[in-house]
């Protein structure tokens, strides 16, 4: 067993001496490793060679360097993991670039490395303050856990927030890993990862007992089988019932972008979601049928026709719920001019319209443009005026079933920020999505497994449907009751399973993993202020 951290100190020496091009080349394809551990690929063990590599980066440096210089040197190899990391796992964004290739397919290298580059800061910044504030050995690695994960708490809501692709994704696979959830969030599970990952790095630390270089590597790995124990017991007593007298119906028509606003296949695009709608069942009738996202080929405002045409594909005594665009004057806007939602309406087998929730948390550059003035570009999307954000999030009441909590797209990924805490809690969550933009890529693997993490944090059944992508059923414990295949128009019937109670996450929120992580980097610090 000695010679494996023989081999480790040689690799550990030759990374640390690494310099120029070598070195920041080094970071960025082991950003492009860790990313195999993510959905789809679920290769977890790829996270080792990636954060040992940058953890031996962050300890190296050049050779009898200032502070200035080691520091500047921890970020460059933290910004080259992130642009890495970026790029590899964000890919796909150029996709949506190509819907109109003509007018955007020009930005695709200025979007994908731009983004990335951006995005790369945060973990340039936890590189930068795990050498400042942690000593070398165990409490450098602690102390890089903790920064990471900070840095990706803080990429969920600076400048909008955008966290996607959090390491505790990388768990998707494992319906008992990630229970964990439940109790500390996605958060909790990336800080367990990171640790886990990183700590293996110290066998190449020479300067460590041989007995404490495997204690330190091999203790978090136990600590990761222990949590998949303590879920695979709460699964075990798992409740697996279901709501009463309420079907489910899952419409994903399977409409490609380029074909969704074209003005002479809008009834064709209607038909497909009305002859989904009416399929026979194999079981009971439907109660409720679910259109995705902007499935609605008019506005709803004042089209008596069109809301007839929709009640039609209403279930008696339920209704069908569908996401549309919605446009109205609106309070204090210029004279003549209008503005815009996406919204999600509930219509009920008599013409009318039960619940409206107008989506509050935009894409930028997709939904609209921020800084228009400075930037000077459209949005990606159809038409030139930018959607404007609906009041915040909420629940919304349904005939013949029970509230739920709306989410389009992307406001699914964002923990602790799917549910309105002051109103009454939703009995489910419901997500509405297009991603016919991203194509047969990662993008909607990542996309639905996101959002299978929120069912597992707040204890609240979700379920999911999109244009094209992934749709399903997922309940309260994280597990997939039904899914759909990416690019296959279909139709799902599923019962809604029971809400639980209350989690723990769902009561403190991020607060826990946070404490973890304030205690983390105060254990980290203790030597730098002992000097």
């Amino acid at each position: 067993m000695s010679g494996l951290p023989v081999i480790a100190e040689r690799l550990r020496d030759a990374v640390i001496r690494l310099a120029g091009r070598r070195r920041y080349g080094l970071a960025v394809l082991a950003g492009a490793v860790a990313v195999l551990a993510l959905p789809p690929v679920h290769f977890v063990a790829a996270l080792l060679p990636a954060f040992i590599v940058l953890v031996w980066l962050i300890d190296g440096g050049p050779e009898h360097a200032t502070r200035r210089r080691t520091l500047i040197s921890a970020g460059l190899a933290g910004w080259c993991f992130g642009l890495g990391y970026f790029v590899a796992g964000l890919y796909w964004i150029s996709f949506s670039f190509l819907v109109d290739a003509r007018t955007f397919a020009w930005m695709i290298p200025f979007a994908v490395t731009g983004l990335a580059a951006l995005l790369g800061i945060y973990f340039a910044l936890a590189a930068v303050l795990t050498r400042l504030w942690a000593p070398a050995g165990p409490l450098r690695v602690l102390g890089f856990a903790g920064f990471w994960v900070g840095a990706e708490w803080v990429r969920g809501w600076a400048l909008t927030g955008f966290p996607w692709n959090l390491i505790g994704t990388a768990w998707t696979f494992s319906d008992s890993m990630i229970q964990a959830a439940a109790f500390g969030g996605t958060y909790l599970l990336s800080l367990l990862t990171v640790a886990a990952a990183s700590f293996p790095a110290l066998l190449g630390d020479r300067n460590a007992p041989l007995r404490g270089r495997w204690v330190w590597s091999g203790a978090p790995l136990v600590l990761l089988a222990v949590v998949w124990g303590a879920g695979a017991l709460r699964l075990a007593s798992a409740n697996t019932d279901t709501v009463e007298n309420v079907r489910l119906r899952l419409v994903q028509p399977n409409i490609a972008q380029r074909d969704k606003w074209r003005p002479e296949l809008l009834g064709r695009h209607l038909a497909t979601l009305r002859t989904l709608s009416r399929r026979p069942a194999s079981d009971a009738a439907p109660t409720h049928v679910i259109w995705p996202e902007t499935a609605v080929p008019f506005f709803l405002d004042g089209d008596r026709q069109g809301i007839a045409a929709l009640a039609r594909a209403a279930p008696a005594g339920g209704a069908l719920i569908s996401g549309a665009l919605r446009t109205s004057a609106g309070p204090g806007s210029a004279a003549g001019r209008r503005r815009l939602w996406n919204s999600l309406a509930v219509v009920t087998a008599d013409e009318r319209i039960a619940g409206i929730y107008d989506k509050h948390h935009l894409v930028p550059f997709g939904e609209y443009v921020p800084l228009r003035s400075v930037f000077r570009i459209d949005k990606i999307t159809a038409g030139r005026t930018g959607f404007s954000p609906g009041p915040g999030q909420r629940s919304i009441g349904l005939p013949g079933g029970p509230a739920f909590s709306p989410l389009i797209c992307y406001e699914a990924i964002f923990p602790g920020r799917v549910v309105n805490a002051a109103a009454d809690r939703p009995g489910w969550l419901l997500n509405l999505t297009n991603d016919a933009w991203f194509g047969a890529s990662s993008g909607p693997y990542q996309h639905f497994a996101s959002t299978r993490l929120r069912a597992v944090e707040e204890g609240l059944p979700l379920v999911r449907v999109a244009n094209t992508g992934i749709s399903g059923v997922v309940d309260p414990y994280g597990r997939i009751v039904v899914r759909s295949k990416l690019n296959q128009a279909v139709a799902l019937d599923s019962r809604l399973p029971d809400a639980l109670s209350p989690t723990f996450y769902a009561a403190w929120g991020n607060w826990v993993p946070l404490s973890l992580v304030l205690i983390v980097l105060a254990a980290a610090g203790i030597r730098r202020f002992e000097k």
